[in-house]
């Protein structure tokens, strides 16, 4: 078999060697944010270097507070925590599975068949008396569609609502600037940036009073209790100050495999939209996820059938399926790139993809007629 291929970086991406060489420098060191003792302090000034580092990275200096936490999903139950002050709770139909699983009774705002959130929809929804709290994915996870947030913002903040957005995966891909999306909250997730696994964080406007989530201790100024995890959160800002997007090279070789895919009669998701670089969500009506996980797989071809949070499960996509493609929700396969990705292995990917369907398609031929 031919060296292992990586193209799963919107599920983990592998650890950059900036943010190793923090880690270890922050775990050498030693001494817990919280003591008064030198190296407590400095221990604390690591930490809020990284909170620093990190607000600055989505110009959030001076309007926003920042909260570490466990990683994404954390930040997204810590968010959605807040909106028991509020009078109802919307989510788009597009929402991570921590979302849906961070509240109950929301209304779900439907997605368009682009995978854009249906803001005629939103608008109907926002239309009657009561402050909403509201939860839009900057950009998808599966489709790498991109929200018009600010947009949304201006909507919710008309009815004196809170608009939360999870940036987990727009975080490295495309320039976040915290002031111009009007978003209340924002969370982010340093593994899908080579950060390393266990460290995310939250986001808030200053002007709102945070409610923790995890009480118990000081820690975070209150908001969220235990000890930091410094040693992570160092990898994570170091990882972020690495981030720079993908190169012209990248994208390019994106673009013409997708148009050679859409040569085979291959659908891309989201397709009409903006999109994030590095995601690329492709269906083929005949050949199944989990047939084309196996066939990729066993070519040495790392790469995912939609969102990593299903407990390694091949299942139909609850997203394809609310952008109105139901026959395609389990025919889907993400391929995302990331920092150690070359634009040949866009070309590896399609090779490889393209003779698998070849050889499918001649097995069942009988089957498709």
């Amino acid at each position: 078999m031919a060296d292992i291929l990586y193209l799963d970086h919107a599920a983990t991406s592998p650890l950059r060697p900036e943010a190793r060489e923090a880690f270890l420098n922050a775990s050498e060191m030693g001494g817990n944010a919280s003591s008064v003792h030198s190296l407590g302090r400095k221990a604390k000034l690591v930490l809020e270097d990284a909170r620093n580092d990190i607000l600055s990275a989505v110009n959030a200096i001076g309007i926003g507070g920042l909260v570490f936490t466990s990683g994404g999903t954390e930040a997204n139950a810590l968010a959605l925590h807040q909106a028991a002050v509020y009078d109802y709770t919307l989510i788009s139909a597009g929402e991570h599975d921590s979302i849906y699983g961070a509240v109950s009774g929301a209304g779900i705002v439907p997605l368009q068949t682009t995978g854009e959130v249906d803001l005629t929809a939103l608008e109907s929804l926002l239309d009657h008396e009561g402050r909403p709290f509201v939860s839009l994915m900057l950009a998808n996870n599966e489709t790498g569609v991109i929200n018009d947030v600010a947009r949304v913002a201006a909507l919710v903040h008309a009815k004196g609502g809170w608009l939360h957005v999870d940036a987990v995966q727009a975080l490295g891909k495309i320039a976040i600037n915290f002031a111009d999306l009007g978003a209340d909250s924002l969370s982010l997730s340093a593994h899908k940036i080579g950060g390393g696994q266990g460290v995310g964080a939250l986001i808030y406007n200053r002007d709102h009073r945070l409610k923790a989530l995890i009480t118990g201790s000081g820690q975070e100024l209150g908001l969220r209790a235990g000890t930091e995890n410094i040693a992570g959160i160092a990898a994570f800002a170091a990882a972020l100050k690495a981030c720079h997007g993908a190169s012209d090279d990248l994208c390019s070789a994106q673009n013409s495999v997708e148009a050679a895919l859409k040569a085979l009669g291959v659908t891309i998701l989201g397709e009409a939209a903006a999109r994030v670089p590095g995601i690329l969500y492709i269906a083929q009506g005949d050949w199944a996820s989990n047939l084309q996980l196996i066939h990729m797989d066993m070519a040495g071809i790392c790469v995912s059938s939609g969102s990593a949070c299903s407990s390694g499960k091949v299942k139909s996509s609850r997203v394809v399926t609310n952008m109105g493609r139901p026959n395609l929700a389990d025919k889907v396969l993400r391929i995302s790139s990331g920092w150690t990705t070359k634009a040949e292995d866009w070309q590896r990917f399609y090779d490889v993809w393209s003779k698998g369907y070849e050889v499918y398609l001649k097995r069942h031929a009988k089957e498709l007629v």
